[in-house]
């Protein structure tokens, strides 16, 4: 990139528009219902229930068009809830993800319906569960995947449905929910489905009319909803409801709101202008375009009127979030300005430290790119200069770091497919061994058909998984058994690491001569339970957790997924976090540093680190991984 274009990024100002917090992948519910609608012919929301069926009449019996249609009510409430999801996170960290990867297996479930014609409420039913088990992402995405398989099984061959078959079927899909889960924990969605489906039976009994029948499932669900923390305490601590049941909760009132004739999206029957359908038009373009690399990360600014703390000090910290720090000011106001990767840690950070105003975000790879465009340079459009001067940080952010590597694989060899949390994760597991790399993590969880895909792309029958991330393991663990339904089925086993650092663990023990799976499984179990893994990161909200009382804008510090430390600074916060994970008995110390943390930050940090533990060996790498300061391994 030229110099005039990197002077230009800086100048160059953005039409503020709204958050895309999952991008593409998420469209607007009546664009894909536009879409998938046209390819079976018919309108995805005609006709209108509350239309078809009279208020002053009984609605004894569904067929298959209506069920179609409750199932988009559910897709088009559910994603207009979803955040709300998302932030009844037990935990107050910046990657709840619930409501989205709810979403995204419901969305699934909608567009494997709506792709199809039905003749009855059955091939409605299964074309749901089909579409929710291979799209189906998170714990959550995966229990509701199973509960709409259950309800498919419930309707089996039947032409239509009424209160009867629905409850009969609901009751199926508690029972598909809880043989999910090794281990299932009430006070959580599995205790509001069961609870669903109870309620279900009682107003079967008291009524036909499918409005009064689904006005009783809601309010059971929106009664268990608010129990749960009665029943699992670490909610009650927390201050939040289970949020997988939360999600639940709004499937079926979706569905209610559509056959009493509400509304279940903010956008229905809405005008737009001619420069809201350009706005529409540009997304669409944005939404299929080649992206660009990620190279400069984000431009933020903003003003903090009265902060709470010396301007030095945040200087000093906005100094090691990112790049081209520009921090000055006084006690009553301080202009800050910085490049980093998650401008979401700066912007937490300004909250927490007073009152920001005069906020601009600027997405500094876009405006390079529409640069390039301008100035009839994109054909030529290469990489700058690495940030931070790290050549090798910058490259693995490239999406080709995601590609499988050449391994010399036959049908024998055991496979590895890898989960990554982060570009500079992607390439430690490429580096060991892995064959497979599918992007995802906290946030990001990938779906039970990206795992298939990954797997299905090696020439091995045989092939290890490593989700690294507890709420992976169910969707590798469904992966599992669609591959072994497949035409040429593989044999896969998961070896259960809950972190990255576990699966780095794991593939130190892969010897790829080794074509005994089994061995090798047992070998990689060994690894993993004898690491120990931390991770840094900022509250997005207050809630006392596991006894600590942790304030919005603190510094967090999590152990094996448990939180025991808090207080105002990373580098204080990482190594009370150390000590409190036994660092001191450990031999080997490694820091993973995110995808915002400025080079020199980390390496200030790794060395404050070999000063403490000058008798462990201590190593820094980029991990790449986004709202994480640092991720800890100990072992």
């Amino acid at each position: 990139m030229s110099r005039f274009v990197v002077l230009a990024v800086e100048e160059m100002q953005m039409e503020k528009v709204e958050n895309e917090r999952i991008g593409a992948e998420i469209a607007e519910p009546a664009a894909i219902a536009e879409e998938v609608g046209e390819s079976n012919g018919q309108s995805a929301s005609a006709p209108v229930l509350h239309e078809k069926y009279p208020d002053n009449e009984p609605v004894t019996a569904l067929d298959a068009h209506d069920l179609q249609s409750l199932f988009h009510a559910a897709y088009e409430w559910l994603a207009h809830n979803y955040e709300l999801v998302n932030r009844l996170n037990v935990f107050p960290v910046p990657d709840g993800d619930t409501g989205t990867n709810m979403l995204l297996t419901i969305k699934s479930a909608w567009a494997n319906i709506a792709d199809r014609a039905h003749d009855t409420v059955s091939a409605v039913a299964e074309a749901a569960a089909e579409g929710a088990h291979h799209g189906s992402r998170g714990n959550s995405g995966v229990i509701l995947g199973q509960i709409l398989q259950g309800f498919s099984q419930g309707v089996r061959e039947k032409a239509t449905l009424d209160a009867q078959d629905m409850a009969q079927a609901l009751h199926k899909a508690t029972e598909f929910a809880y043989a999910a889960v090794p281990a299932p924990v009430e006070g959580t969605i599995l205790t509001v489905s069961r609870e669903i489906s109870m309620a279900a039976e009682i107003a079967a009994q008291k009524t036909r009319d499918l409005r009064e029948f689904l006005a009783h499932i809601v309010e059971a669900a929106d009664a268990s909803v608010r129990q749960t923390p009665e029943l699992l305490p670490v909610l009650k601590q927390a201050g939040v409801v289970d949020s997988g049941g939360k999600g639940l909760y709004f499937v079926f009132e979706g569905m209610y709101r559509a056959l009493t004739g509400q509304p279940v999206s903010s956008g229905d029957h809405a005008e737009t202008s001619p420069a809201i359908e350009k706005r529409f038009e540009q997304r669409e373009r944005k939404g299929h375009r080649q992206l660009p690399p990620t190279q400069w990360g984000f431009d933020v600014q903003y003003l903090i009127e009265q902060p709470n703390k010396p301007v030095e000090v945040i200087a000093t910290e906005i100094a090691a979030m990112g790049d081209c720090p520009l921090v000055e000011g006084d006690e009553h106001l301080v202009k800050v300005h910085v490049h980093v990767f998650d401008p979401g840690v700066v912007l937490s950070y300004g909250v927490a430290t007073g009152f920001i105003t005069d906020i601009v975000v600027e997405n500094m790879d876009d405006m390079a790119a529409a640069m390039q465009q301008r100035i009839d340079e994109a054909a030529t459009f290469t990489a700058g200069a690495p940030v931070n001067g790290d050549e090798q940080s910058i490259a693995s952010s490239q999406p080709d770091s995601f590609a499988a590597p050449d391994a010399p694989l036959d049908e024998n060899s055991v496979g590895v497919v890898a989960v990554a949390p982060g570009a500079g994760f992607a390439e430690v597991f490429r580096h060991l061994g892995a064959h497979g790399i599918v992007q995802g993590g906290q946030s990001m969880n990938p779906s039970v058909a990206e795992i298939v895909e990954a797997v299905q792309k090696l020439p091995t029958r045989q092939v290890i998984i490593l989700p690294n991330n507890s709420n992976i393991l169910m969707a590798a663990q469904q992966a599992v058994k669609i591959v072994a339904k497949g035409e040429q089925p593989h044999h896969l086993t998961v070896v259960p690491t809950r972190t990255a650092p576990q699966g780095i663990a794991a593939l130190t023990a892969y010897d790829p001569a080794n074509h005994d799976a089994a061995s090798l499984v047992a070998s990689m179990k060994m690894q993993v339970d004898a690491v120990h893994t931390g991770e840094v990161t900022q509250a997005v909200r207050s809630a006392t957790v596991d006894g600590i009382e942790v304030k919005q804008g603190d510094i967090i510090g999590l152990h094996d997924e448990k939180l025991v430390s808090c207080g105002s600074g990373v580098t204080d916060v990482a190594l009370d976090l150390l000590e409190k994970m036994g660092a001191s008995d450990a031999a080997l110390i490694t820091i993973y540093f995110g995808d915002f943390v400025a080079e020199a930050a980390a390496q200030d940090f790794a060395e404050t680190v070999r000063q403490e533990y000058p008798e462990q060996d201590i190593e820094l790498t980029y991990g790449g991984q986004p709202h994480y300061h640092y991720i800890l391994s100990v072992e």
